[in-house]
């Protein structure tokens, strides 16, 4: 019996246990074992691991997190590559590896594959950027709980005749800002990809209150540049190199309250966006990539990322999935602006 290797790694995200599950239900299904690493990279470079069966993944569906854990660890950083991870690898008999990641760890995984692992990516972020795949899992759920939260801050914003500003995750891009924008009815949205001018933000939020509408609701990514006149943020960096990012938006809320006068708070979502229960379309995308890289695996389809095309799962070359970095379409950052103001 042919043996597949399974972690998560990088941030958490709503769904992960899906697809966890999709790829154990689908490998014992084709008679394959699978082994689940712990505690991700860290876990197959120091040979935490565990079989997992139907038992063990019994009731983790709708359970947030990731029953095998995770780390920000990456054995180019940490370790020597794929020389590192051997002893795991050879101790369990792993024959091919599942990555379940966002942009950095499917970088490393590529890398491990280019040393001779076979691979096969998930893509897993809140953030919906990876080239490739028209959606990833855990976005849904992500723009869900940002939707909910500026329809909630938009009834104390009214009654208190308030702007509010609302930063959410996303990193350098605005998908998550975007689309809880249009969907919670924001009144400016601020992405990374658009530049923005505080006179044009400010214009629009006076015109807002001479009609009577006295509150606003500013939804701001949290990877927008500062407002002009402010010095950027000085951000740690994470295992990555990435800047850890938030905070922005306490800028853009006291430039707005500078500028216009108006009584301006601000609320940073944070993490709250990445825990819980994932949405029900999540759990079904989470499911159908752990089914489908399961299966490219077992076929031998590898060095690839099981990917979300029109309706399909497909494969998607390694090399194309991390050549850059997925942003917002300008169609429909403009379906957003239509309604600023």
């Amino acid at each position: 019996m042919s043996v597949i290797g399974v972690l998560t790694a990088g941030g958490d995200c709503p769904g992960l246990n899906a697809v966890i599950r999709g790829v154990v239900g689908r490998a014992l299904e084709r008679d394959t074992e699978v082994v689940g690493i712990r505690d991700g990279r860290e876990g197959i470079m120091h040979d935490r691991t565990i079989p997992l069966d139907r038992n063990a993944v019994r009731g983790i569906l709708g359970r947030g997190g990731t029953m095998l854990g995770t780390s920000r660890m990456d054995p180019y950083v940490h370790g020597s590559g794929l020389s590192s991870c051997n002893a795991t690898i050879s101790s369990n008999g792993i024959e091919k590896l599942i990555v379940i990641g966002g942009d950095g760890t499917l970088r490393s995984a590529m890398r491990l594959a280019d040393e001779g692992l076979p691979v096969v990516g998930v893509p897993k972020t809140i953030d919906n950027d990876i080239v490739g795949t028209d959606i990833t899992f855990g976005f849904a759920t992500a723009v869900q709980i940002a939707t909910e939260a500026i329809d909630r801050l938009a009834t104390t914003a009214e009654a208190h005749n308030r702007v509010i500003v609302v930063e959410v995750m996303g990193r350098t891009k605005g998908w998550i800002a975007t689309h809880a924008g249009i969907a919670g009815g924001a009144d400016y949205v601020l992405i990374p990809e658009f530049p923005y001018s505080l006179d044009e933000l400010a214009s629009t939020l006076r015109k807002r209150h001479r009609r009577g509408h006295k509150y606003s609701i500013v939804v701001v990514g949290e990877g927008v540049e500062a407002p002009e006149g402010y010095a950027p943020l000085d951000l740690k960096k994470d295992a990555f190199g990435f800047d850890r990012l938030g905070g922005v938006g306490y800028q853009v809320a006291d430039a707005i309250e500078s500028v216009t006068g108006f009584e301006t708070r601000v609320s940073v979502l944070g993490h709250i966006q990445r825990g819980g229960t994932p949405v029900a379309s999540d759990s079904v995308l989470a499911t159908r990539l752990g089914v489908g890289a399961a299966d490219m695996a077992i076929d031998g389809l590898t060095n690839v990322l099981a990917a979300v095309q029109a309706t399909e799962i497909v494969p998607v070359p390694m090399e194309v999935a991390t050549s850059g970095i997925r942003g917002v379409p300008d169609e429909l950052y403009a379906t957003a602006n239509t309604f600023f103001g």
